[in-house]
């Protein structure tokens, strides 16, 4: 018997996984969905996943090996929804470094949010 389905590799899979750890950790919520659009306006941007956190929309950013010049225009955008909607939410970094931290909480000021690390989490 062969198999009729080819799978791929994918250079996401450090992304996803870490993706799934925090999911694990905060005790598997209900309302988690993966890669979602938020578009307001002319304005868009994908999510590595949402859920909601007694109420308030969760936003969760999976940094593994992007530039951060990549991850500044992602928060620039979480910025500019929230002067267009006033909504609140809170945004979550999940990185694999520990010294990534610190340059995305300083790039988050502004935001409610917390930075997490592959050591918290695991």
């Amino acid at each position: 018997m062969q198999a009729t389905v080819i799978r791929k590799k994918t250079p996401n899979i450090q992304h996803f996984l870490l993706r799934n750890q925090f999911f694990i950790h905060m005790k598997r919520p209900t309302t988690w969905e993966n890669e979602i659009k938020v578009k307001v306006g002319d304005m868009a941007l994908v999510c590595d996943a949402k859920f909601d956190y007694k109420g308030v929309p969760c936003f969760v950013e999976v940094d593994v090996s992007q530039p951060m010049a990549k991850n500044a225009l992602k928060i620039d955008k979480y910025k500019k929804l929230k002067q267009m909607t006033g909504d609140p939410f809170n945004i979550i970094w999940v990185t694999e470094l520990e010294t990534r931290r610190h340059k995305l909480t300083q790039l988050c000021e502004g935001l409610v949010g917390r930075v997490y690390t592959f050591n918290e989490i695991k």
